[in-house]
């Protein structure tokens, strides 16, 4: 682990002479150094921090990079045939907890359908030298995907037993997100492989998709393990009702039953608040902040921020910082560099990474300005 650490700082000393600090971002902790990593980014949204300093960082439009420790750029060959439709195409990237020896990386899409397209995960292995990916294979794809272009996901999270979960958003198709014979809607649970895990709340349910971990999800575009190994998730709600949440297995999020939001005409959604068997939001913004990319803080460079969560807004152009036993947004940490955060993530030296999809750059927090 520290020869990782020793690794990624020497990245760093290499790659900052080719960028410009902005320093005073002002938070509750001091003035933030933002640095902008990489640049020129086209609809940015996902990256995923490599040996050696190197990253990885996904285009919605279809294609994933490969970012050298000097700063070197190359589009990645080998990926699938990516439907890229409205809010979908090439999603999130995450690489295997034992990269360094199986250099498995995963990838969510959206991949055309015979009745339109759907949310797929795929699990590949990355060249030495970056450049391609080769052993790929499709090892999720959801069931009966919509004609639109709304409401994918998707995020993807490694258990520390190497399983994976994943988010998929309801695309649309509110009621679906209520049927356990649909993958719309819901946050699934499958190996490394693909497979169904037996512990799966369903596994045994007749009629019900075996993956599905937890459902009644609208579109939830972030997705993170707490320092205990909590899965927690935030998702966007319609005009206000946006929300994190405490996943739960077997356990049903309500939409769209129930919501703290309402429909973009005005109308009320569903039957109000609350329903008995229907799952509570831990926290939820109102007006709406449009949540993306979820983080929760170790406290390595700020200890004071120890367990926090953190999460960008793609319309509001913060990140929100939340904190407490029942989580309450307590900080919001906003500047020229936080325009539509899409992505948020800690480093191995416990800076603050994000994506501003606006801008087009990947950021780097430190403290100082």
């Amino acid at each position: 682990m520290r020869g990782c650490l020793r690794r990624f700082l020497l990245f760093l000393f290499a790659f900052f002479p080719f960028t410009t600090a902005f320093a005073g971002l002002s938070t509750s902790q001091g003035m933030i150094t933002v640095t902008p990593i990489v640049e020129r980014l086209k609809e940015p949204w996902a990256f995923a921090f490599l040996p050696d300093g190197e990253l990885l960082i996904t285009e919605k439009r279809g294609k994933l990079l490969h970012v050298t420790a000097s700063g070197k750029r190359s589009s990645v060959n080998g990926l699938p045939a990516i439907q890229v439709q409205g809010q979908g195409g090439l999603l999130d990237v995450i690489i295997d907890a034992d990269f360094e020896r199986s250099r498995v990386v995963f990838l969510s899409y959206v991949t055309k359908q015979n009745s339109g397209a759907g949310t797929a995960v795929i699990r590949a292995r990355l060249s030495e030298d970056g450049k391609q990916l080769t052993d790929q294979k499709q090892i999720f794809e959801m069931h009966a995907g919509s004609s639109g272009g709304r409401h994918f996901g998707s995020r993807i999270v490694q258990t520390e037993e190497g399983g994976l979960f994943v988010t998929i958003g309801e695309r649309g198709e509110r009621p679906a997100a209520q049927n356990l014979a649909q993958h719309e809607g819901s946050i699934i649970r499958i190996t490394q492989d693909g497979d169904v895990l037996s512990s799966n709340p369903f596994a045994g349910t007749d009629g019900a998709l075996k993956e599905i971990w937890s459902y009644g999800h609208r579109n939830p575009q972030g997705l993170a393990l707490d320092l205990s190994g909590r899965l927690w998730a935030v998702e966007h709600g319609a005009k206000g009702g946006d929300e994190l949440n405490l996943i739960e297995k077997g356990a049903n999020y309500g939409w769209p039953v129930i919501s703290f939001g309402t429909h973009y005409s005005g109308f009320r959604i569903g039957e109000g608040t609350a329903k008995k068997g229907m799952k509570q939001p831990r926290f939820y913004w109102d007006p709406s902040i449009a949540p993306s990319g979820l983080m929760v803080y170790s406290g390595k460079l700020w200890p004071r921020w120890k367990g926090h969560f953190f999460v960008g807004s793609l319309k509001l152009d913060y990140i929100s910082r939340l904190a407490g036993s029942s989580p309450k947004e307590v900080e919001q940490l906003k500047g020229d560099s936080t325009r539509r955060v899409r992505d948020v993530r800690e480093g191995p030296d416990g800076a603050i990474w994000f994506l501003s999809e606006d801008k087009g750059i990947l950021y780097r927090m430190t403290p100082g300005g």
